[in-house]
């Protein structure tokens, strides 16, 4: 039986080769090449990265909802306001 060796890299190096790959305008296997790892590990580094972004988008997301939320409240507020606005400058002016 033969047993393998697996470099082991850390998760700085992981994430900043997978970073290069995506921006980079070369082939990630050439960009593998250059940093000297195999190409299927830069794959799933890559792939690893991008779900982790996803992840990460898709956590904000929320947030944008409720923004779009009270975007809307804060309209329908101002609209209140202002009739009152108007209804008491009327109301003013007939007792007057």
């Amino acid at each position: 039986m033969s047993s393998r060796k697996y470099k082991q890299y850390p998760a700085e190096f992981r994430e900043s080769s997978a970073k290069l790959a995506l921006e980079s305008d070369q082939p990630m296997s050439q960009t593998a090449r250059e940093l000297g790892v195999p190409p299927k590990s830069l794959y799933s580094w890559v792939k690893a990265y991008s779900d982790s972004n996803e992840n990460l988008r898709l956590a904000k997301e929320p947030a944008s909802e409720e923004i779009k939320r009270l975007k809307k409240e804060l309209s329908k507020v101002t609209l209140e306001r202002d009739i009152l606005k108007k209804a008491a400058a009327y109301f003013a002016r007939e007792a007057l």
